[in-house]
């Protein structure tokens, strides 16, 4: 018996990996982040599935549900929103089943940055403007930041900034971050990406705020933070340039 983690994207349906969708499809019992995962990925399951959605659970009844289905040799698809590499809460699940000696998976998921990207229309990084992105967050009550981790330091490197679970703070985020990136700097907050009612909030540090409070967003939102956002006079990049040779294009060297 295994237990499979699923990254099941950041909310269509459809942005499930084809691995994904076929261990769903092969799971025995499929246990769901309701509040965050798509209902319409059920679909996969098979018939007679044992479905159960993890959001009123506890950690230790998560833990016997996976233990329930290793008495019985089912394997158990988990699905998690996003991907499992950030902000997951898989790594306390994994110990809970090393424990007990039960084996598991892990499949990859399209993360809620890069789908809030695409809604943007944009690349979040770009030559000399910014080359790093940040994925972070502030202080919740799921979890506290470590010391060294803040946004001045972070904003202090000039990268282009990701914060989720952060929507609640927005004035304090602005007002972090106004020193070192400039109140003109674009915003652009992006609520439940490619989820059917999705929405994007643009504005300034100076502005963002106001911007919010006239247009709430209460949950599942990412701010992005910094130059790339807006810039457009920016360098081309020399992958495409005519006169650059790379391993795999295999033109001729200019002259030959």
């Amino acid at each position: 018996m295994t237990v499979h983690f699923i990254g099941a994207g950041p909310g269509a349906a459809d942005l499930i990996t084809l691995r994904g969708r076929d261990l769903i499809a092969r799971a025995p019992v499929c246990l769901y982040a309701g509040s965050l995962v798509p209902k319409a990925l059920l679909a996969h399951c098979p018939p007679g599935a044992r479905i159960v959605d993890t959001a009123p659970l506890s950690l230790d009844e998560i833990e016997a549900e996976f233990a329930a289905a290793d008495a019985a040799g089912h394997d158990v698809a988990r699905l998690h929103s996003g991907d499992l590499s950030v902000w997951s809460a898989v790594a306390e699940q994994i110990r809970r089943l090393q424990r007990r000696g039960i084996g598991y998976t892990l499949t990859p998921g399209v993360p809620a940055f890069a789908a809030a990207a695409a809604a943007l229309g944009r690349e979040l990084t770009l030559p000399e403007v910014a080359q790093s992105l940040v994925l972070t967050r502030i202080s919740g009550r799921a979890s506290k930041m470590p010391p060294g981790e803040t946004l001045a330091g972070f904003g202090a490197t000039g990268a282009t900034l990701a914060i989720h679970l952060a929507i609640h703070a927005i004035e304090r985020v602005a007002a972090d971050l106004v020193p070192l990136y400039g109140a003109a700097c674009p915003v652009a907050v992006v609520a439940r990406a490619s989820w059917d009612d999705e929405r994007v909030v643009r504005g300034t540090l100076a502005d963002i705020a106001d911007r919010l409070a006239a247009e709430p967003i209460e949950r599942t939102a990412i701010i992005f933070v910094g130059p790339t956002l807006a810039a457009e006079g920016f360098a081309e990049s020399a992958l495409y340039d005519a006169g650059y040779q790379r391993r795999f294009r295999g033109r001729a060297e200019p002259g030959t």
